[in-house]
């Protein structure tokens, strides 16, 4: 049985936590903030409603080349596609539009064309999705748009062509198309979620959730016409085109451009803000670490400039937890400042370290709007002013009473603790914790940490096969893997640890984890699932690995 999202304006209200109890054995925090969106939210009022400010560019980045478009321009363009959309396909606020497709223009034309009017997207993962009559059917696309081969598959169409629609036309202009209103809890678009097991839910995003996400990160982060925000991930994730949005609001430049595409265009751009999941700053590390060898006694943080231009002003980081190795190369030898925060899918933003409001270690206090809640078994849940959702869509029976409270609290799944300030600390997911054949409990992410701080390794998933020693398979972060690197790696890290947090053996990942070869998410987060059922016979093998 699955759940459909509900149209514009027809989404049931969702109550605002205020004035409600506490969670079952979850204390109330010394410090929370509460904002009530407004019924009509603001942000998405402004971005539907036009035009933008006269400042401020999207620059779409290929390794070709870059096009550059005026922010009125983009308005434009999308009003003439939203006026094509609705002409010929009779898209409106009944209607869904999938978007299958790597970043482009078109993306971006194609989701504020839905946006003005009061259409829902559903952005779709390449790599995850084949597009198809089925696909559309089973999440309710009333058209689906791709840039992957379809043959004449009826209701999928190709991106290509969509630029030629939005171009000027000498023609008198068609009437103007209706104001479209979006509340608070109808929904704007479904995304779905990565997960570890590679079967995807899907979870409507409310315009509230939106609204109130965009106005937290402006309030900290306090972005001006003078800012260039870069995007690479997927922008089928939604956070990504809240750089698009942010950018209509404020007038600022953004760059869209694809991971693979990422590094060569950062400094052709030059940036002053990066959004990035702690890989590719795994990646910028090593690549300014090997300028570094070329050119001894060259400034690490101008080997750092060369890397992603000379106009830096943070560098955001989060979805994943970062190494302290990594933090620290940027705070202490590029000297850039790189700020981790945490949300899920579920939540959006919760908290994020942001200038003059940043502790090592932590991802830093709850943004306006985000409550954070203990429970008495360490998990952390996530009380909101106006929830993403309160439950999933396209999921099986029980998957949404599993994290959702009837008021849209999210329970995360993750262990932490708030400091006495406020300041949220991560340790792992509370499936993640192993539990020994004598009852000891192994919290196995610190320890991953510690193995993961050394160059010479990208990542690493602990397991317990047995129940009674500690595994480790770690992806190297060069071929070929350096096995002396890695061996005396997990020898410091025995050193450091506790008897049963040692590793005995650690199994070399050879090919390295990838999105392609299945055992990465779209955010380069490890798949411990499929991780353990690809390497679950050497797991098994005392013989296997490298060992202590």
């Amino acid at each position: 049985m699955t759940t459909r999202p509900q149209r514009t304006g027809t989404e049931p209200t969702t109550p605002t936590p205020q004035g409600r109890g506490e969670l079952r054995d979850q204390p109330q925090p010394a410090r929370t903030r509460h904002t009530t969106p407004p019924a009509e939210p603001e942000t998405i009022r402004r971005i539907v409603s036009g035009p933008p400010p006269t400042r401020g560019h999207l620059h779409v980045a290929r390794l070709d080349g870059t096009r550059t478009i005026p922010l009125p321009e983009l308005h434009d363009r999308a009003d003439r596609l939203a006026h094509h959309l609705r002409s010929t396909h009779g898209i409106g606020p009944a209607h869904r539009i999938g978007i299958l497709a790597a970043n482009s223009l078109e993306w971006v034309l194609l989701d504020l064309a839905a946006l003005r009017l009061g259409a829902q997207t559903a952005g779709l993962e390449p790599g995850k999705f084949t597009p198809s009559t089925e696909l559309a059917a089973r999440y309710d696309l009333d058209l689906l748009y791709t840039d992957q081969p379809t043959g004449a598959v009826p209701g999928v169409l190709p991106v290509d062509g969509i630029l030629a629609l939005t171009d000027h036309d000498p023609r008198p202009a068609p009437p103007p198309l209706p104001p479209v209103t979006w509340t608070a809890d109808a929904v704007t678009t479904v995304k779905f979620t990565s997960g570890s097991t590679g079967v995807p839910k899907g979870l409507g995003a409310t315009a509230g959730s939106i609204d109130s996400s965009l106005t937290a990160v402006q309030e900290i982060f306090e972005h001006t016409p003078d800012d260039h925000l870069f995007v690479f991930l997927p922008l089928s994730l939604l956070q990504q085109r809240y750089w698009v949005y942010s950018a209509l609001l404020h007038g600022h430049d953004v760059t869209v451009t694809t991971y693979e595409a990422a590094f060569a265009t950062l400094r052709r751009v030059r940036p002053t803000v990066v959004m990035g999941v702690p890989a590719f700053y795994e990646t910028a590390r090593r690549q300014i670490t090997a300028r570094l060898r070329r050119t001894p006694g060259q400034d690490p943080a101008r080997a750092a400039r060369a890397l992603f231009g000379d106009r830096i002003r943070y560098l955001w980081t989060g979805s994943a937890p970062a190494s302290p190795a990594v933090l620290r190369f940027f705070a202490d030898e590029a000297r850039l400042p790189l700020y981790e925060g945490y949300g899920l899918n579920e939540t959006c933003i919760v908290t994020k370290n942001h200038p003059g409001a940043h502790r090592e270690g932590s991802v830093g206090r709850a943004v306006r709007g985000k409550e954070v809640l203990i429970g008495a078994d360490g998990v952390i849940s996530v009380r909101s002013a106006h929830p993403v959702n309160n439950h999933y869509a396209y999921a099986r029976p029980g998957d949404s009473e599993k994290v959702f409270s009837p008021d849209g609290t999210v329970r995360t799944g993750d262990l932490g603790h708030l400091d006495e300030d406020g300041y949220l600390f991560v340790h792992g997911r509370a499936d993640d914790v192993i539990v020994l054949d004598n009852g000891r409990k192994v919290i196995v992410r610190p320890i991953e940490e510690l193995m993961r701080a050394d160059p010479a390794i990208a990542e690493c998933v602990l397991f317990s096969p047995t129940q009674t020693d500690l595994v480790a398979v770690v992806s190297p972060a060069a071929a070929p893997a350096d096995h002396a690197a890695i061996a005396a790696r997990l020898a410091a890290v025995n050193a450091a640890t506790t008897p049963d947090e040692r590793i005995s053996r650690v199994l070399v990942a050879d090919p390295p984890f990838s999105i392609e070869g299945g055992l990465l998410t779209s955010q380069y987060k490890p798949k411990r699932p499929d991780i353990r059922a690809a390497y679950h016979a050497p797991l098994h093998s005392q013989e296997a690995g490298i060992h202590a």
